[in-house]
């Protein structure tokens, strides 16, 4: 079950959220958790909980409990390290598929938005930094997945297209409800099913190299509120 950036009593915390969005209420309480990685759960009253409009939906090990207090202190702290960091294991890519690295941005949500992505194709390699304007963080996560596929303008190619968003994961191949957006998402998931391409989770902010260079250049666009597009041959 996923987990949802929400406020509880003007303090930013992750709680546990349906794959709608709606917060996952049980006797009228939620389980939240105040940092990701190893944390200690507690449970809230859901009617405290704030949960801003388009939130993304964040992976189901965002918050895991820590080690049992019996347990020696070295152990517990190596076993929630082990928890708290998980390797990324690299997707199985179909010879001569493109492979693509997309994220989004967003200064506020909703605010100036933008995107990044990273497109190797063989090896040719291009890096897009792109201005989207006024948006949300989802907004701009499913951008970069439709402007990755306008790189690979051959319906007939593999592309594989790696994301750390969950939501957008969800939401174009996983048949979650999207709430918002619908256009949107009705779009980029016409133009999947029509052509051998494939979503890939990859955790953010993990120290996966091409995914961190895609969060920059989406980022760049926004403090530069600009665009470019660069290819290395």
């Amino acid at each position: 079950m996923p987990w949802v950036r929400a406020s509880l009593h003007g303090k930013e915390v992750y709680a546990r959220a349906s794959a709608d969005g709606s917060l996952a209420a049980s006797g009228g309480r939620v389980d939240v958790c105040y940092r990701t990685g190893v944390s200690k759960l507690y449970q809230a009253r859901a009617s405290n909980l704030a949960v801003p409009p388009g939130a993304e939906l964040l992976p189901d090990d965002t918050c895991a409990p820590e080690a049992a207090a019996d347990k020696p202190a070295g152990e517990a702290r190596a076993k929630a390290g082990a928890k708290g960091k998980k390797a990324h294991t690299p997707a199985a890519v179909p010879e001569g598929a493109v492979v693509v690295y997309a994220d989004g941005a967003c200064s506020g949500n909703p605010g100036p938005a933008g995107l990044g992505v990273v497109v190797l194709d063989g090896a040719a390699r291009v890096e897009i930094s792109e201005y989207l304007g006024t948006g949300t963080n989802n907004i701009a996560e499913l951008a970069a997945i439709a402007r990755a596929l306008d790189e690979v303008p051959d319906a007939t190619r593999h592309v594989v297209i790696h994301t750390d968003s969950s939501y957008a994961i969800g939401v174009l191949s996983r048949g979650w409800k999207a709430k918002a957006n619908l256009e949107l998402v009705a779009t980029i998931r016409a133009r999947l099913v029509v052509r051998p391409a494939r979503l890939v989770y990859v955790p953010g902010h993990s120290g996966v190299p091409l995914n961190e260079r895609a969060d920059e250049l989406a980022r760049e666009a926004v403090v530069a509120r600009g665009s470019r597009r660069q290819a290395f041959a």
